[in-house]
């Protein structure tokens, strides 16, 4: 009885450390441009509108910046590119950051 309830409890876990794998390098490089791209330089947005009716008029504004703590560290894209790569996948980028241009 005890061993089918640690197996049920234990279950779950496993499953969920199953799902931390490595991904495959295609993927990786994917989902790691963002992060090398944001080393590089901040992103950033801004939106004005204005608006009316019923005799009102209104107007509106947003300002987005998103900055990497590896851009305000000066790290090299490329390398956090290719970090960024081996972490997820395990294995080094099938091309180089900067010949993604």
């Amino acid at each position: 009885m005890m061993r089918a309830a640690a197996l049920f409890l234990t279950l779950p876990l496993l499953a969920g450390i199953a799902g931390c794998g490595p991904v495959p390098v295609e993927q990786a490089e994917a989902s790691c441009l963002r992060e090398a791209d944001l080393a590089e330089r901040p992103r950033g947005s801004v939106a004005v509108g204005v608006g009316g009716g019923g005799g009102s008029t209104y107007t509106g504004g947003r300002v987005s910046l998103e900055m990497s703590s590896d851009y305000l560290m000066g790290r090299d894209p490329a390398a956090v590119y290719d970090r960024c790569v081996q972490r997820r996948s395990g294995q080094m980028p099938t091309r180089p950051y900067y010949s993604r241009g």
